[in-house]
């Protein structure tokens, strides 16, 4: 079995310290970061039952969640195997990056977990039918198992 590793990229965040009963926030390497700037996504598309936010823009950067080939109509997992299900998880995170003022060219990374790496020539005919050169970073690895028993999962960190 093969794994790809490719590079991660760091975030920016806040660290909270607590001194008393006084809760203080102490800014760590800020770069483009300001109070103020953090949104979340959560659709109606999605099972809120569920604990994480769809995705999480902080400043000019989109942390999308992983998505899979759901169906939100149904509830289920698409049918067709690896190329519907890849299908589907980027029409997906096009809607997700959309409802966010986001597009698909503004994709700097993503983080795709297949379950069977012999699916990796499959998934990548339909990858390039969504991005175009130059392509985002991007991990690709195998994974035991995924979420209702999908065949991919992909999560995507988009930047304007």
């Amino acid at each position: 079995m093969k794994l790809i590793v490719s590079l991660s990229i760091l975030a920016s965040f806040y660290v909270n310290a607590v001194q008393s009963s006084e809760q203080k926030v102490l800014p760590v390497n800020l770069g483009s970061y300001s109070e103020g700037e953090v949104s979340f996504l959560n659709t109606q598309e999605g099972d809120m039952t569920l604990p994480f936010s769809e995705g999480v823009k902080v400043g000019g950067t989109v942390y999308l969640s992983g998505q899979i080939g759901f169906n939100p109509e149904t509830k289920t997992l698409v049918k067709g195997g690896i190329v519907a299900e890849t299908q589907s998880t980027l029409l997906g995170i096009k809607g997700s990056l959309g409802r966010m003022g986001y597009e698909m060219k503004d994709v700097v990374k993503c983080t795709v977990m297949l379950t069977d790496i012999e699916d990796f020539s499959a998934f990548n005919q339909v990858y390039k039918q969504h991005f175009s050169s130059p392509y985002p970073a991007r991990s690709t690895m195998a994974v035991k198992g995924l979420a209702l028993g999908a065949s991919i999962e992909i999560e995507c960190i988009a930047a304007k």
